[in-house]
Parts: structure tokens; C-alpha cells; sequence
């Protein structure tokens, strides 16, 4: 298939492209970034170098590339700017979502967040709904959404929380960083995880997925208070000594996911914090 990756160097992204070549897909990468474009051509990409909030030049990379799919992996996380991440998922995706209609191409692959299940007792399923909430990030997630099913092939992936190389949770990340500072609390909020190489299978899966919502988490949810202690010793920072009261969060089933045939590499964050972070 011809795939046009959007996001194709972010976090996922360079997990994700190598392994679309490896499967034989023939690979367009789009990139905000000139420097980048070396990198994408060594991994057997064609690099396409844009502005995504140029809808005038989106539409013409979607006409001249003419793909069997959009994979939508655009993000602003690397700069922990929650505002730019709202923007891209509303503005970003509308502008992808409306070239798509033009150029008749029906199958998109978007990633979304699996953390925006109002609280609630059992594990969330792709039926429950989204928080009521009004936030920058609830209403990113619901326009991506939105927009994503005017495609009759538009699969979104909810991710749970990324870690592994290029996230917030590797040792020079953000969160690493809060941690060894002792500025990462315990608690009970219970959070879902999952290794970015997994979230890369899951799109390259869901390029023949039928179109709707599947979480993609793995099969440990757990609360701060069982997983920052063990994270914290995995990138050489002391036990948390505080803890605070962030809402209970909600623990979301990835059944969906495996009746669809994706397995992940890393069943629970335990394993996966010291393969990523050891």
C-alpha cells in the first residue's frame, strides 16, 4: 500500500515508519522539520517537508501522492505544549481529514488518547463515552474524532500514557526529570500504559482494522501508588515521598485490540520500565 505518514518523525513516527517499510508498504513521511528529512530517506521514506496547517499544500501532497491511507500521528508532546497539541488535533486534523475527501481516499489512521473516560466503576470499553468536560484537551480529542469518522475507513487509536524512547517517561525525559527532583507524587489515580513500540504495531495493524474507536493500552492499569516507585528506581530517582489527590482516573480495556489480533510486546509496564528505562 502507499501510506502517507503525517507526524512521521514525532515519537511514534520513528517507531512506526520502519516498521511500514518492513511490511512492505511504500512510505511518504511527512515532516515539519527540513533536518529531518535525511533521517526518513535512510529509513526507505519518501520525506515530504510542510507546514500541516497549510491546507492549500496538504491538499496538493494528498493529490500528488494519491495514498491508500493516512496515518494522522501529529503531536506537540515533545515540546509539552497541551495548547499546540489541542490545536493540531482540531486545526491539523480537519485540514488532513478535508484533503482526504477530496482526493477520495476513505482509510485514515489518527491517534488519540484512551485517558478521557469520565470516572466510573470497571474497565472503560471503546461504548463508554468521552468526559463530558470542557477542556483543551477533551475538545482536541472530541473534533479529532469527529472528523476522523466522516471517513468511511477512519480508525482512531486511543493510546494510553507513551513511554519508552522519545517520551516524557524516558530516563531524559520530563517526567524523569520530575522524579529525580521528587516532584512526581503517588496517588491513587490510576493511569493505563503503553510502550511506543506497541502503539507503532497498532498502527501498522490498523492500516486493515474496520474503521471505528479501539483502546490501545496494556493489560496492567494501575494506580501511582504502585507504579511510581517502581518507575522512579527505573531511572535512578528516589521513592516518591509525597502524594496528591489527582482524581481516580479509570482503567481501560484493550479487548478490542486483541480480538483484533494486536498482542503487545510489553503485557505490563513492570517489564516495560526497565527494558526501556534499564
Amino acid at each position: 500500500m502507499r501510506i502517507l505518514v503525517a507526524g512521521a518523525t514525532g515519537v511514534i513516527g520513528k517507531a512506526l515508519v520502519p516498521e511500514l517499510v518492513a511490511a512492505g508498504h511504500e512510505v511518504w513521511g511527512i515532516t515539519r522539520r527540513a533536518a529531518a528529512a535525511s533521517w526518513l530517506e535512510s529509513a526507505g521514506v519518501h520525506p515530504v517537508t510542510l507546514d500541516i496547517y497549510d491546507a492549500s499544500a496538504v491538499d496538493s501532497v494528498v493529490a500528488g501522492v494519491a495514498p491508500d491511507v493516512i496515518m494522522h500521528q501529529l503531536t506537540a508532546l515533545s515540546e509539552y505544549d497541551l495548547a499546540a497539541n489541542a490545536r493540531i488535533r482540531t486545526v491539523a486534523t480537519r485540514t488532513l481529514v478535508d484533503a482526504a475527501r477530496a482526493h477520495g481516499i476513505e482509510r485514515m489512521v489518527a491517534q488519540s488518547i484512551s485517558f478521557v473516560y469520565p470516572p466510573g466503576l470497571g474497565s472503560a470499553t471503546e461504548a463508554d463515552p468521552i468526559d463530558a468536560a470542557a477542556t483543551a484537551t477533551l475538545d482536541g480529542v472530541r473534533a479529532l474524532e469527529s472528523a476522523v469518522a466522516e471517513l468511511a475507513g477512519g480508525v482512531v487509536l486511543r493510546y494510553g500514557t507513551l513511554y519508552g524512547p522519545g517520551t516524557w517517561y524516558a530516563p531524559d525525559g520530563t517526567m524523569a526529570e520530575k522524579a529525580r527532583a521528587g516532584d512526581l507524587p503517588a496517588g491513587d489515580q490510576v493511569s493505563c500504559f503503553l510502550h511506543v513500540k506497541d502503539a507503532a504495531a497498532a498502527a501498522v495493524a490498523a492500516v486493515s482494522w474496520p474503521a471505528g474507536v479501539v483502546n490501545v493500552v496494556d493489560d496492567e492499569p494501575a494506580a501511582a501508588d504502585v507504579w511510581v516507585p517502581i518507575y522512579a528506581e527505573s531511572v535512578g530517582a528516589p521513592a516518591p515521598t509525597v502524594r496528591a489527590d489527582l482524581g481516580p482516573g479509570r482503567p481501560v480495556s484493550n479487548a478490542r485490540a486483541r480480538a483484533l489480533g494486536w498482542t503487545p510486546r510489553h503485557p505490563s509496564w513492570r517489564d516495560g520500565f526497565v527494558t526501556a528505562n534499564g
